[in-house]
């Protein structure tokens, strides 16, 4: 499984109503993540569950359902993080 697939499994627990992951590693050939194996990536990501929520407890929300993804496979994560109605 791929780490794109991955994130899009753990993610599912946010019942979403849009995921995009971008894969920007090649971006970020050499740096010191890169050669630790990790990935950089960009995440787009609409749900009602983040309704009433901060960016910072959005944010949260996501590396709580990313877990174990993020200690390793995920390096960088760049988060947009919004409701259907901000969509």
């Amino acid at each position: 499984m791929s780490v794109i697939d991955a994130m899009r499994e753990k993610l599912a627990a946010l019942e979403p109503a849009s995921v995009d992951i971008i894969d920007d590693s090649a971006r970020h050939a050499g740096h010191e993540g890169a050669r630790g194996g990790g990935g950089h990536f960009r995440l787009a990501i609409v749900s009602s569950r983040f309704a009433g929520c901060r960016t910072m407890e959005r944010h949260r929300l996501v590396y709580d359902a990313l877990g174990p993804l993020m200690k390793k496979e995920i390096h960088a994560l760049s988060i947009d993080a919004r409701t259907p109605d901000e969509k």
